[in-house]
């Protein structure tokens, strides 16, 4: 049995669903694919088990979007196929091969819609895969979806808004926030005055973030370097240096991240071109205003296609499911695809303010210590990876791949492929665009090696 075509959405975050209830509105009945056992993406994750905490509690002053963006999903039941803890792990010859519940389905779909999010950038310091480290993404998830907390005693150390929002997120729980740690100097948060005009609600939530966290206690370093972690077991105290001086403070959990960078895997495996970001200093694919992709049929929404938030995903998805429907000749809104496009406009400057605010510190990869390790799946060190580059004369990211296996581990580079084309490109002196990008490979994601296949396209339309 071969299942109707329908358009596939990958991603049940701000961008998937909004994509889901334009298309919806339309008259077609999409298939939405998601990893996460409800909607809400990262941002407005939901709670594994209900608890007695509120929306409030959750989501703080987002509450609202997050419940609006919950109960307008839910009310697209029955007009939509949704397929939630699912992994859509390749894709081919219109074509995709999902893991759910154990079997692997392979769908054909008439349109795609990929709003496959972000994670959490790092760079290694010494002691960062210590038990009790995590991504500032998954202290959050820890907290939203099952209310715990990563230590008792715990420090926020990296770069971008995530940062502050995290440490408040943790404070309003009544977690022992001790100290944020933000790697920028002071004086580049004057950018954000430039902002005021643009976005000035969220400036301004911000700095009463900000202020909250100060008013109770918790100390702010700014300009911070030279971080590394100490313990035995597992974290017991976070160091770093502040201009001339040393610092040290205890603690039993550390919440990690320089800002966060786009999941562009199956944009890789549709086919579509990509172009170096400055800004974002990553690859990403090319896509019009609207949100096309390079390759026909193919569309990409949110923070999966380029940084800017949960506001500028809810517009993208729209704008991209609108897309979709123009090019299939439907009805559709084009008053409404201008304002969304001004609006995104309007959101992507501001992104140039953050930028600038909250930068990404570079620098740092050349100081990162030979023996820190680098790709903790396969076990390589940053002196690995010189040696590697030096011997073989390596100037481009896929051989640097082939010759270390960096990259080839379980995150398939998502955490260790960027620091790999930072270290080539510092040992090479060359830009960091022009060492490349590690390619894309089928399976995404790890997937059982039990997965049983379905009737093609059977469950499609169930």
């Amino acid at each position: 049995m071969t299942a109707r075509a329908q358009p596939l959405i990958v991603g049940a975050g701000p961008a998937g669903v909004r994509a889901a209830e334009a298309l919806v509105k339309a008259g077609l009945r999409p298939l939405v694919v998601d990893e996460a056992p409800a909607c809400g993406g990262q941002i407005y994750r939901q709670r594994l088990v209900a608890d007695e905490r509120s929306s409030a509690a959750l989501y703080g002053s987002e509450a609202s979007k997050a419940e609006r963006l919950h109960s307008d999903f839910a009310a697209l039941a029955g007009r939509l196929d949704y397929w939630p803890q699912a992994l859509l792990w390749n894709l081919r010859d219109g074509q995709a091969d999902i893991a759910v519940a154990g079997t692997n389905r392979q769908i054909a779909y008439d349109g795609l819609i990929l709003a496959t999010g972000a994670t959490d950038r790092i760079l290694p310091i010494p002691g960062w895969t210590l038990p009790g480290v995590f991504t500032l993404g998954g202290a959050q998830i820890a907290l939203k979806a099952q209310g715990c907390a990563i230590g008792s005693r715990v420090v926020f150390l990296g770069s971008g808004p995530l940062l502050y929002l995290v440490a408040w997120q943790y404070l309003k729980a009544g977690v022992d926030v001790a100290a944020v740690l933000d790697t920028a100097p002071f004086n580049a948060k004057l950018n954000l005055l430039r902002g005021l005009a643009l976005e000035p609600a969220v400036i301004l939530r911000g700095m009463r973030m900000t202020a909250e966290l100060r008013l109770r206690g918790v100390a702010l370093h700014y300009g911070v370097e030279d971080v590394r972690v100490e313990g035995d077991r597992r974290v017991e105290a976070i160091l770093w240096r502040q201009g001339t001086r040393s610092r040290r403070l205890s603690c039993d959990g550390i919440g990690y991240g320089l800002a966060l960078r786009s999941e562009t895997q199956l944009a890789d495996l549709a086919g579509c071109r990509f172009r170096f970001d400055e800004r974002d200093r990553a690859w990403l694919p090319e896509r019009d205003a609207a949100g096309r992709g390079s390759v026909p049929g193919v569309y990409l929404a949110g923070d999966g296609a380029a940084i800017a938030g949960a506001d500028a995903a809810e517009l993208a998805g729209e704008r991209a499911g609108l897309a979709l429907l123009e090019d299939r000749g439907l009805p559709h809104d084009p008053e409404r695809a201008e304002a969304i496009g001004r609006a995104l406009s309007r959101i992507g400057r501001f992104r140039n303010v953050l930028e600038a605010a909250f930068p990404f510190p570079a620098h740092w990869a050349k100081d990162i210590a030979d023996e820190t390790p680098v790709c903790r799946c396969e076990e390589i060190s940053a002196g690995e990876v010189r040696r590697a580059v030096g011997h073989f004369e390596i100037s481009e990211l896929n051989r640097l791949k082939a010759v270390s296996r960096i990259g080839m581990g379980r995150c398939q580079g998502r955490i260790c492929g960027s620091v790999a084309a930072e270290l080539l490109a510092g040992e090479t002196g060359r830009g960091i665009d022009a060492v490349g990008r590690l390619r894309s490979q089928a399976p995404v994601k790890p997937i059982p090696l039990a997965l049983t296949m379905a009737e093609t396209g059977a469950e499609a339309a169930e």
